[in-house]
């Protein structure tokens, strides 16, 4: 799909939604929508070398370099339960004034030597797992809120979501030696149980979610709180395993929907790198499911903050972030989506330009953009240009010598293969009609003067050019009358 063409000089870049998420997990947000207009603001951020890659122009983007802490989590290899903790605290507050990490972290040790006491007489894993879910829904769980999925604020107020409260249980269940991984939805996460090949599922928002097929308080309570519908083990189809790790990223993937709910494109960004960061490698992206692949999300949140410096009317700051996004945005040669942002910054810009007049500086701006886009697309935009200056000189002719230069633009245009020859008769007749208009305005003055001599010099050039011409035909007649009766 290339962008739409609206009348000659406009064009439209398909909109946010085809460009994202369908919804969070746990939520129902969904991407606003939008449309690229040429107005606005320019900034003159013209940065068109692909070397300049690896920069941040004047610092006005969102860095795309991930957090330290995303590698230094990635070289651990291997998660304990603080292991964990930390990383979901992470995620709740990158990018956040927040730093009281460690605080929180003592909150959760305190939790689990509180679990630990518990413990000294239970050794059966789903007990303990039961056990766990009653104790967080006791200890921390107020209120279900379905966008709060930070794992801070849940220990700060109590307000969670599934992913929330499934990321808290899994701390707590792992910091006891149990075996709890993720489990990815429709729209919703949860968690398991595993004992060897045995495993119990927890919906982690009610107080009666442990191994809830079994459960009637949990059929009569779930989904009037959440509004999601239990997917028991046997649809296996519908739901989607994944490591702890996965599990405490959709914090992050739940804040990026948030973040662009709210127009903030540049936080979602840094979001995404941080989470495409922790997940490198991490598995299969073909066999993802409802688990979206990270790096694709990164791809959509970089194009996303595009489109919206795009419809801002920013195009040289839009073509800035393209030169800057490209070496973390994957398949950039190859993926269609990118090519079109482009194609639609370029083509923007260059009307804007030419709608103020200044042809000479689209002239220089296609130039330096010509390796940016294909050669087809570069072609159309130069044939726009001509178009656009050759209309603007037609409708602003005042003497007879501007004609004949203009006539002369044309034809090196209809040679360059600029004009169609449709679009060339066009022009040169509207020349014409004025040039025809002129003689016949020239002779009418003289005439009326009664300066024959001058108005027959007039009527002679006129029809050396346009010998058949009725309307000067019928002028010399007038004259010869005129002239006859003098003698």
């Amino acid at each position: 799909m290339r962008p739409k063409e609206e009348g000659k000089d406009s064009y439209v870049y398909p909109a946010f939604a085809k460009h994202g998420i369908d919804s969070d997990i746990g939520c129902d947000y969904a991407w606003p929508m939008g449309t690229a207009k040429a107005a606005g603001l320019i900034l003159g951020l013209v940065l068109f070398s692909g070397s300049l890659g690896a920069q941040n122009p004047a610092g006005n983007f969102p860095s795309l370099r991930p957090d330290p802490l995303a590698g230094e989590f990635v070289r651990r290899g291997t998660y304990s339960w603080e292991d964990l903790a930390e990383i979901a605290l992470w995620a709740s507050t990158a990018g956040t004034a927040d730093s009281r990490t460690g605080d929180y972290l003592d909150i959760l040790r305190r939790a689990a030597g509180e679990l630990e006491a518990a413990f000294l007489t239970e050794p059966d894993p789903s007990a303990r797992g039961d056990y766990i879910l009653s104790y967080m829904h006791r200890k921390f769980l107020r209120s279900y809120s379905a966008a709060q999925t930070r794992l801070d604020t849940l220990l700060d107020n109590g307000r969670y979501n599934c992913v929330s409260s499934a990321v808290l249980y899994l701390i707590l269940a792992r910091s006891q030696g149990l075996d709890v991984r993720g489990v990815a939805v429709r729209d919703h996460a949860f968690a398991s149980l595993y004992r060897g090949d045995e495993f119990w599922d927890v919906e982690t928002t009610n107080a009666y979610g442990f191994d809830p097929g079994s459960r009637r308080e949990f059929q009569d309570q779930f989904g009037k709180l959440t509004g999601f519908a239990y997917v028991p083990a046997r649809n296996y189809r519908d739901r989607t395993g994944i490591s702890p790790l996965e599990l405490v990223s959709l914090i992050f993937h739940n804040r990026i929907v948030e973040a662009e709910s709210r127009g903030r494109y540049a936080e979602a960004v840094t979001l995404a790198l941080n989470r495409a960061a922790l997940l490198a490698g991490r598995r299969d992206q073909g066999a993802f499911g409802f688990f979206t692949d990270p790096q694709q999300d990164l791809n959509n949140r970089i194009l996303n903050y595009g489109t919206a410096l795009l419809n801002g009317g920013k195009e040289e700051e839009g073509l800035a972030w393209a030169v800057y996004a490209e070496p973390v945005y994957t398949g950039a040669g190859t993926d269609k989506r990118w090519q079109e942002y482009i194609d639609a910054l370029i083509s923007n810009r260059t009307a804007k330009l030419c709608r103020s007049g200044q042809f000479d500086e689209a002239r220089r701006f296609l130039a330096d953009t010509e390796s940016l886009h294909d050669g087809a697309a570069h072609r159309r935009l130069e044939a726009l240009a001509a178009d656009m200056e050759l209309t603007a000189l037609v409708n602003g002719m005042r003497q007879d010598n501007d004609a004949g230069a203009i006539l002369e633009r044309i034809g090196a245009a209809e040679s360059a293969g600029l004009l169609s020859p449709a679009r060339v008769r066009e022009m040169r007749d509207h020349v014409n009609r004025w040039r025809l208009t002129n003689f016949h305005n020239s002779f009418a003055a003289a005439f009326n003067k009664r300066d024959y001599p001058l108005a027959r010099r007039i009527l002679e050039e006129g029809l050396g050019e346009f010998p058949g011409n009725s309307q000067l035909r019928n002028d010399q007649t007038i004259l010869d009358r005129a002239a006859g009766k003098k003698e």
